[in-house]
């Protein structure tokens, strides 16, 4: 891994903490490339970046997560906030436009950069955003991502990542089969059966919610001179953020981009998710490339 440097950036509600690996300006003369998720935060990066050892490669914690402190006194995810947040810290930089992964709700967070300061990124790889709005089976969607947050809400952390859990496993439309079953078994997935008191968790409670019912804007994103790449894992098949990968990638006149894998899978075993984060920074390399 590169040298790093963490630095931390005062914007409108928060002072976000990001972290730079490697040199500025660039030893290869490429643009940085700038990795952001939600809710995961820097950490989550850092398998995948040590795979790119040529690259200068920029981790952040989106507000109120990790090491980003928020001070607007809200609890709420919202991807034009967080992409203000992004712009900041590439105006920051000082490097010019950048080249940017998005994973998940960070995928979310990059297309709404992308839509409202068109001038910052070159190339968007935008991993498997969960955007509801996309899908035909929008409403059920939306009913399976509330039932998370009633589980959460009801019984906790463990009764709340089950049906989590459940949710993003199934394939397919939300029918009735899926809101028939009886709700998961915790213990079945070695998740926690007591209480521990909390809801504040990013993903289970309704914190996150404004990033699933996200609207791309899809002539903002035509307009602009990036380059959007919708990329969805070859082993997510028909699930939720293989659906939404796939119809973003409609909406925006495209195919889905092929990447090893699954949902997250630039992850190391480190995380109890393994993916294949070899091929995957392979696969980012080339498509970054565009080949």
């Amino acid at each position: 891994m590169a040298t790093t440097q963490t630095h931390t950036l005062s914007t409108d509600g928060a002072d976000i903490v990001y972290d730079v690996h490697g040199p500025l300006p660039t030893a290869d003369g490429r643009p940085p490339l700038v990795m952001i998720g939600q809710p995961m935060d820097a950490s989550g990066f850092t398998r995948l970046a040590s795979h790119l050892p040529d690259r200068t490669v920029v981790t952040y914690d989106p507000r109120g997560l990790g090491r980003s402190r928020r001070t607007d006194g809200r609890s709420d995810n919202r991807p034009e906030v967080q992409a203000a947040d992004v712009h900041a810290v590439i105006e920051a930089l000082g490097a010019g436009p950048v080249e940017l992964f998005g994973s998940s709700g960070g995928a979310v967070t990059a297309l709404a950069l992308v839509a409202a300061y068109p001038d910052d990124v070159t190339t968007l790889v935008a991993h498997e955003p969960p955007i509801i709005s996309v899908v035909p089976d929008a409403s059920a969607a939306e009913r399976a991502r509330n039932a998370v947050t009633d589980a959460y809400n009801a019984k906790g952390m463990g009764a709340g990542m089950a049906v989590f859990m459940g949710m993003t496993m199934w394939q397919g439309e939300y029918t009735d089969a899926y809101f028939d079953q009886p709700a998961p078994d915790p213990a079945a997935f070695g998740l926690p059966t007591e209480d521990d008191g909390k809801r504040d968790d990013p993903l289970l409670s309704d914190r996150s919610w404004p990033v699933t019912s996200y609207r791309p804007d899809a002539d903002a994103l035509a307009a602009a001179p990036t380059r959007v790449v919708i990329a969805v894992g070859e082993e997510t098949g028909d699930t939720f953020t293989g659906r939404t990968a796939v119809a973003t990638a409609a909406l925006l006149g495209q195919e889905a981009t092929v990447f090893p894998s699954h949902h997250g899978g630039f992850l190391g075993p480190e995380f109890g998710y393994a993916g294949k984060p070899v091929e995957f920074a392979e696969r980012l390399r080339t498509v970054l490339a565009g080949d």
